[in-house]
């Protein structure tokens, strides 16, 4: 389940906006935010951390977006789960440049990544572990972004019940159109306090592949102040939900 979650909604989507390239918000240098994972009877049985930190490459500003997911406690002892994933962004265009993930949990071994050349058009997908997977592939119309740090930006996107976003989503070696739904207002408690919040809903409505062909939903909740932090995800599958709630949050440097 944990690698299911982190794969699906963290890490194995890459999303392209329709948009032309705009630079990069939807993650602050110095923000981070971690999240206490919960599963059917378990109510911790992980924990997601999300870091953002601004750097300069080859006089270039970029940002540099990681996750770290752990199993915790009695989940651990029977499912010992790591997986680490690394996103890099040109900050003025807001082009994802590279995506790494690796870790291990008792089944098998996780080791790949994809490069972005926007000359080219074409992303080289490289998997270490399985190197017959490693593949060229062609780059939409568009700009690569995770579905995370496309979930954030909506802070800049002032949605409201009733509007979407159409996106293009690359999942695995392929891409597919995904929307993203405002869909309602919902008040959610966490351990940071309670907050009145967006519930946002990405749907494949054409041709639906992976967990959606199979009836799986994501939904995402947004914190409707002043800091529009994604305060609660949550990944329904036919065997049980996952919830994450935001358990710690700290500021971007900018705001200390």
């Amino acid at each position: 389940m944990m690698r299911l979650l982190v794969k699906i909604i963290l890490i194995s989507f890459w999303l392209i906006g329709i948009s032309h390239a705009a630079p990069f918000t939807a993650f602050r240098d110095g923000e981070s935010f971690t999240y206490r994972v919960s599963f059917a009877i378990f109510p911790h049985a992980g924990d997601l951390t999300i870091a953002a930190h601004a750097e300069e490459k080859a006089g270039a500003p970029i940002i540099r977006v990681t996750t770290n997911t752990k199993s915790h406690g009695i989940v651990r002892q029977l499912y010992a789960f790591d997986n680490q994933a690394e996103v890099v962004i040109d900050q003025v265009s807001g082009r994802m440049l590279r995506v790494r993930e690796s870790g291990a949990d008792p089944k098998r071994a996780t080791d790949t990544e994809i490069t972005f050349n926007y000359a080219t058009r074409t992303a080289d997908y490289t998997d270490r572990v399985r190197p017959q997977r490693s593949v060229k592939i062609m780059i939409p119309e568009g700009n690569p972004v995770d579905l995370i740090s496309a979930l954030v930006q909506t802070r800049d996107w002032h949605l409201q019940p009733g509007m979407k976003r159409d996106l293009l989503v690359q999942f695995g070696r392929e891409f597919y159109l995904l929307s993203i739904y405002a869909d309602h207002y919902e008040e959610v408690s966490t351990p940071l306090g309670v907050y009145q919040t967006l519930v946002l809903i990405p749907r494949m409505e054409s041709n639906p592949k992976g967990l959606f062909k199979k009836g799986g939903e994501i939904k995402v909740w947004i914190a409707q102040d002043n800091s529009n932090l994604p305060v609660k995800m949550q990944l329904k599958l036919n065997f049980g939900a996952a919830t994450l709630l935001l358990s710690e949050y700290q500021p971007p440097v900018s705001a200390k």
